[in-house]
């Protein structure tokens, strides 16, 4: 039984470092876009990868994650050389930003509800816990860059963090594997936005007066 939860807790710490070093490449390459020295390109990959977590810690009453780990700050570190040393490649995929963007919303995410889950909260706050770890880091990254959000654009973003936790919820009653728990819910996450952007399904816009005029 103890082999079985340090197993767990290892898969999650595993998805943790993907997912920073995923929502850290989406952060340092919108900020190379923006014409950003390595400094700042490096911070706002850093609050990409840390935003949403740092903010579900607070609310949790838990010191922030990346105080008690450097792990963190390396690997935003390694994203930031990995840019560098591929920017020809990744220029070239336009969806790079897409793709890494993608990557780090599912596993932050999992990692939201996992952590919340772990301090006895109640499921639905698990559910906005892991919505704020997975979407909470674009936000400050679109505000560092001096863009509207793409929380509070059209296109799908936190929808897809609670669609992935409805379905961890629903899973997690069907089979007792937590890992594939994990899987299945970052997989309906990564699904869901890749759904809404190929097929440009996103909310209503709300009206203002210009319009209803």
């Amino acid at each position: 039984m103890t082999d079985f939860f340090i197993h767990q807790g290892l898969f999650t710490e595993i998805l943790e470092y993907i997912g920073t070093f995923a929502f850290a490449i989406s952060g340092i390459r919108l900020a190379a876009g923006k014409d950003f020295d390595l400094f700042g390109a490096y911070v706002v990959g850093l609050v990409t990868a840390i935003g949403g977590g740092t903010i579900r810690d607070l609310c949790l009453d838990l010191t922030p994650f990346w105080m008690l780990n450097s792990s963190y700050m390396i690997w935003t570190a390694i994203a930031l050389i990995f840019v560098i040393l591929f920017r020809k490649h990744l220029i070239r995929l336009n969806n790079t930003f897409f793709i890494f963007d993608t990557i780090g919303l599912a596993l932050f995410t999992v990692v939201g509800i996992e952590k919340t889950l772990d301090c006895h909260y109640p499921f639905w706050v698990a559910i906005i816990m892991g919505t704020i770890t997975g979407a909470a880091g674009g936000i400050i990254r679109d505000i560092f860059i001096n863009q509207i959000p793409l929380i509070f654009r059209k296109e799908i973003y936190a929808i897809a963090c609670i669609i992935g936790g409805i379905v961890y919820y629903a899973t997690d009653m069907i089979f007792n594997d937590n890992t594939i728990v994990q899987v299945l819910c970052a997989l309906s996450v990564a699904l869901t936005r890749i759904i809404a952007v190929k097929y440009q399904i996103g909310l209503p816009h709300i009206k203002g007066e210009e319009e209803t005029e």
